[in-house]
């Protein structure tokens, strides 16, 4: 696999947290348009076979470390999007919501892409007809 980038987003740095799609299935699409697309894995001891991860690089993390939260906004400090997956404030616990991070980056996109909405988005969101 080439780690050169071709095509349209050619020059776009994306950083993707790992987790549930729809950000992994966005960050491929980035990355098969051309986006250089660094996945935050979170340590695991077994190698992935995740499809989603086509065309991307990876990195693992432990964020509930103080050292892995400052990889984390190392690697933001010069991205133009990060796609983040979590339930909503998952991020803030961890130190990289979008208050901490726009302040290491101001020109980031910082994309959630949690799928989380309605009245209960804590819990993992509702659909319309269950309200």
């Amino acid at each position: 696999v080439s780690t050169q980038s071709t095509g349209a987003l050619k020059g776009l740095k994306v950083i993707e947290m790992a987790g549930l799609a729809p950000s992994p299935f966005a960050g491929m699409l980035l990355a098969d348009c051309g986006a250089e697309v660094i996945r935050i894995d979170q340590l695991k001891p077994i190698l992935s076979t995740n499809v989603l991860a086509r065309g991307k690089k990876s990195i693992s993390v432990n964020l509930k470390k103080p050292g892995g939260v400052e990889i984390v906004k190392k690697l933001v400090h010069d991205a133009d999007i990060l796609l983040e997956p979590f339930r909503p404030g998952v991020m803030e616990k961890l130190g990289l919501g979008p208050d901490v991070l726009l302040k290491e980056n101001k020109k980031l996109i910082y994309a959630r892409l949690s799928g989380s909405s309605g009245i209960n988005a804590e819990y993992g969101g509702t659909w319309p007809w269950e309200r």
